[in-house]
């Protein structure tokens, strides 16, 4: 009897100590995971603004395939919120307390656990490093309680490198997401198109095909600020003109363009106004990044060799930028049109039309 109640004893002195222990222990924690990513801020924060996205790259359903997420009517914005049932990873839901578009995002999220329900801060930042940089932070804070401090200190790895290491991982999954999204594209084959043809500002320069992109942004931005300094009205979207392209030697002769709507007198300098004659066109629409520029270029090609279409020498290829990339921050949304001009009326009797003929 004595030595029970000595086992008793001491194992309520160990009882003791062990809530002294973990009731003076400090439960206070803020962990977070930083990532840079390729990609405008606008993107990224809609990842992390609407639930819609979460479950795409969410670290925690590696762990449990089988979690059930349930969607709110509203997933994006402040009063949004979702929850989950896990039999891995438990039960819980989310709430965003409060947004500010591309910077920031406050979120609340709550763990139902047996002993009752557990809740913390889950925030977001958003630094816009460039045009195409962002760096974003994913972290959360709170105050552990007695029986969580209790159930974290027989775990295998420190509560902090476990939230941590989460956060890592739904970071870098989110960055494949993304730039997944961005290099979306598709190919539309329009077929022969009429195109009106109209008056243009533009200026022409050489250049080796590789250092196109490099070129044509500011080439375009010359003709931008000579139509504001003059008063000059676009009528239509920007457009390249090919005069020349030679790919054995890997070079081109391209004009940077801006449609008007009537000629426009010039007398001096690198800007000109130019005209371009109602003509007919087979037309293809890439959606996506210029990397694919080549790809749509070639199907027109190939259309125009199946479709026994005859390439209009007189006139140079030409692409519209249907839509600013300044204003779609997501390239798979960037649109633009190809037009290699053909002979309308195979009948005519032009030289050209005559020698394929034969």
């Amino acid at each position: 009897m004595k030595i029970f109640k000595y086992l008793l004893f001491l194992l309520l002195i160990v009882i003791i100590a062990g809530a002294v222990y973990f009731g003076t222990k400090d439960g206070h924690f803020d962990v977070a995971a930083s990532k840079t990513m390729q990609a405008p801020v606008s993107l990224v924060f809609q990842q992390a603004n609407d639930y819609k996205n979460w479950p795409e790259w969410g670290p925690w359903k590696e762990n449990d395939p089988n979690m059930q997420v349930q969607l709110n009517e509203q997933t994006a914005g402040e009063g949004a919120s979702y929850s989950w049932t896990s039999e891995e990873e438990g039960d819980g839901s989310m709430k965003t307390l409060a947004v500010v578009e591309n910077d920031s995002i406050i979120q609340q999220i709550t763990f139902k656990t047996p002993i009752g329900d557990s809740q913390s801060e889950v925030y977001w930042k958003f630094d816009a490093k460039d045009p195409g940089t962002t760096e974003v932070t994913w972290g959360m804070r709170g105050e552990q309680s007695f029986m969580e401090k209790v159930f974290m200190a027989f775990q295998s790895d420190p509560f902090d490198t476990m939230l941590k290491t989460m956060f890592e991982k739904g970071l870098s999954n989110m960055d494949e997401r993304v730039q997944e999204a961005m290099n979306a594209y598709t190919i539309t084959l329009d077929g022969v198109k009429d195109y009106g043809g109209g008056y243009y500002l533009y200026t022409t320069a050489a250049s080796k095909i590789d250092q196109l992109s490099e070129k044509m942004g500011p080439m375009l931005g010359k003709v931008y600020g000579f139509a504001q300094q003059n008063h000059i009205t676009m009528a239509g979207a920007p457009f390249t003109l090919y005069n020349q392209w030679d790919e054995v030697n890997g070079t081109t002769i391209f004009s940077a363009a801006l449609p008007v709507s009537e000629k426009i007198v010039i007398t001096e300098g690198d800007v000109l106004c130019g005209y371009m004659p109602p003509l007919t066109a087979v037309k293809a629409t890439l959606k996506g990044k210029y990397d694919h520029l080549q790809e749509t270029y070639q199907k027109v090609q190939d259309y125009i060799h199946e479709n026994n279409r005859i390439i209009d020498p007189a006139n140079p290829p030409f692409e519209v930028y249907a839509n600013d990339p300044g204003e779609v921050p997501n390239p798979a949304d960037w649109l633009t049109e190809v037009y290699m001009p053909v002979f309308k009326d195979l009948r005519s009797n032009h030289p050209i039309i005559n020698e394929n003929s034969n």
